[in-house]
């Protein structure tokens, strides 16, 4: 069982995309390093299950201090294998176990949907406030939206994770954003990877989800504004 998870593993690593990528002693260095990189991905799951309990308890302490989640949803993602090789490959980083770690922040991710905007700024500091959170680099995409629209607060943090006879700190990149930039940032991304929408039309579509960026980022102030009168009501 175990020498067929290896065959496996080792088919999804050398790929014909990847062979395209990488000459015959980079694919040797791969095949050494299966089992390191195996370990070092159930780490990077291991981190991703910290980050997503520590917003979990973060969402339930809020419910009972204040009535309300401000999370609506948590997602998790683990960079394939393959994208990973991809990305050494294209910024020329030597194709190491060890050249995983210190160059690439965004194997694991976890992103957070938060109800409204203030949500956002709120949970951030909230988890950066935690004693074994490590902050190593803030992009505001909020405040500093991409020029095609894009708007979310990415974190990358690093948290310890506690193993049989070591601690470990492992990199997670956080990403916090509403259900409006959340929605937005699905219709972009499909955009994105669509291949067979002709030049003419993909670039009208592009200036009209630039176009909705700007209304949904309206969207989230106003309803922000409207459930802070709300509140200051229940509170009179």
């Amino acid at each position: 069982m175990i020498g067929d998870r290896e065959i496996m593993i080792k088919e999804k690593i050398v790929s014909p995309v990847v062979k395209t990528l990488v000459n015959s002693n980079a694919l040797d260095k791969i095949e050494d390093n299966m089992m390191p990189l195996k370990r070092l991905m159930a780490y990077y799951r291991c981190a991703i299950m910290e980050v997503e309990t520590k917003f979990n308890v973060l969402n339930e302490e809020f419910s009972l201090e204040y009535d309300r989640n401000p999370i609506e949803t948590i997602k998790t993602r683990l960079k394939s294998t393959e994208s990973i090789i991809k990305k050494l490959v294209r910024r020329n980083f030597p194709l190491t176990v060890d050249s995983i770690e210190a160059n690439l922040n965004d194997i694991a991710g976890v992103r957070v949907v938060c109800s409204f905007l203030e949500d956002i700024y709120l949970l951030a500091d909230c988890l950066l406030q935690q004693d074994d959170v490590k902050l190593i680099q803030v992009k505001d995409y909020i405040k500093n939206p991409k020029p095609n629209g894009y708007r979310s607060l990415h974190l990358i943090i690093e948290i310890p994770i506690f193993l049989k006879d070591e601690k470990k700190d492992m990199r997670v990149e956080v990403q916090l954003r509403t259900i409006a930039m959340d929605f937005w940032a699905s219709l972009d991304h499909k955009l994105s990877y669509k291949k067979d929408i002709p030049e003419e039309e993909a670039k009208l579509l592009r200036q009209e989800l630039l176009e909705c960026a700007q209304i949904s980022a309206d969207l989230d102030v106003r309803m922000g504004e409207i459930k802070n009168r709300i509140v200051n009501k229940e509170n009179t």
